[in-house]
């Protein structure tokens, strides 16, 4: 009988093993499109329950989320975006900021008749996710930024991240990119050259439950992090040991436990400070 359980487990979890991964970003099964503000979003919808909006960092698209998506999908509707300019959400304009891409991702909700939802950022997504409470605070139930910043200067950033993004402007700015791809790389590089500007003081706006995170070697400094989790009514803060930028990525497990327990936490009580 022994003998019988333990084949039945080996047959099992080889199914389970074999089962391919979903090339997340590319992935026809799950992807859409959905015009929205005049740009083309493309989207990714994964599992069932309550919604769950992912957005992803500067020049990165779905893919990011590849170790998160399988986790949240078994509990919520996960709707896994491509920032405006990013991944397919092709993007012909010349500008681009924060304010635009959260008032995209409030369209995308209202296309898809979501009045709310839990959103994710890392990264640009996380400002993106910040950005969506202050702008639009209906669409969202709770939210979870990791390594965020409210602004673009070396008091927020590490030094040498700071240094190598000043250098990288400085070499290219007077270059009249012909190529679109290549205009396109330079105007999200630029985004994070000159942009966010959120005042501290403005996240006392933000009414819903906040998560905030940063890898103990993150390239946003650690004060900024703590500054942000300390400006925001009602957060959580959680400074990832052994971990640089990539948390959600680095830490997936653990990053995935927390940040459901935030969201299906009863209360988030406002902290002493």
């Amino acid at each position: 009988m022994k003998a019988r359980l333990l084949l039945l487990f080996l047959i099992f979890s080889h199914l389970l093993a074999a089962q391919p991964v979903p090339p997340y970003g590319h992935n026809p099964a799950a992807g859409h499109y959905q015009l929205v503000r005049g740009v083309k979003l493309y989207y990714e919808t994964y599992g069932q329950g309550p919604p769950l909006l992912l957005i992803h960092g500067n020049g990165d698209n779905i893919s990011a989320w590849a170790k998160n998506i399988p986790y949240f999908a078994r509990r919520y509707r996960v709707i896994a975006a491509d920032s405006r300019a990013h991944g397919k959400s092709v993007d012909a304009g010349d500008s681009l900021s924060f304010e635009m891409m959260a008032d995209d991702f409030a369209g995308l909700l209202t296309s898809l008749r979501i009045d709310s939802a839990y959103v994710m950022g890392w990264s640009d997504g996380g400002i993106n996710a910040l950005a969506l409470a202050l702008r639009h605070p209906e669409k969202v139930k709770r939210l979870v930024a990791t390594g965020a910043n409210l602004w673009p200067d070396s008091t927020a950033l590490m030094l040498s991240l700071w240094r190598q993004q000043q250098r990288g402007y400085q070499e290219n700015k007077g270059v009249k990119f012909t190529d679109p791809k290549r205009r396109n790389d330079w105007k999200v590089f630029c985004l994070d050259v000159f942009q966010p500007h959120i005042p501290l003081a403005a996240l006392r706006r933000v009414r819903v439950p906040a998560f905030i995170i940063a890898g103990d070697r993150d390239v946003i400094r650690p004060e900024h992090t703590v500054a942000i989790y300390q400006s925001l009514p009602r957060a959580w803060l959680w400074l990832v040991p052994d971990s640089g930028h990539a948390t959600l990525q680095e830490h997936a497990d653990e990053f995935n436990r927390k940040t459901d327990a935030f969201f299906r936490a009863k209360a988030v009580l406002v902290p002493a400070r």
